[in-house]
């Protein structure tokens, strides 16, 4: 993927997005397509040979690792559902004149304000390349 384009790679209004983005499934797909395009990578021995395991999961069949889309990313072991997040960082990136920390859980009933607040800095996390790199990792 050379250029990311609206409307194929990702959403460009709010309708498309709520389309889009509806269930947690729904956003899983979408992760492991943006994190193996082309298909299973092991983080850990570089092969491209796997199946997805019965919990979602997948195991690589040359070293055994086991991973998930999610792992090491802001999404890694949350307990918030994906769409929430999802919208989180719909939010985040669309908002004119940024967004606080209570908007958010207001915006997303969150019961949490300390929720919201890990949501917030996680997004903003990732807006920003790492020091040193011209790289949008987070």
């Amino acid at each position: 993927m050379d250029h990311p384009r609206a409307g194929m790679h990702y959403p460009r209004s709010l309708g498309e997005f709520q389309a889009w983005f509806s269930t947690d499934a729904a956003c899983l797909d979408y992760l492991e397509w943006l994190r193996w395009s082309r298909g299973f990578v092991c983080s850990h021995c570089g092969q491209v040979d796997g199946w997805r395991l019965g919990d979602g999961r997948f195991m690589c069949t040359v070293c055994g690792h086991r991973t998930s889309v999610t792992a090491g990313t802001i999404f890694d072991r949350t307990r918030t559902p994906l769409s929430v997040w999802f919208t989180a960082c719909w939010l985040f990136a669309t908002a004119k004149d940024g967004t606080s920390a209570l908007g958010l859980q207001r915006a997303l009933e969150i019961g949490s304000y300390q929720t919201a607040w890990a949501m917030l800095h996680g997004c903003d996390r990732c807006s920003w390349p790492r020091a040193g790199t011209a790289s949008w990792h987070c």
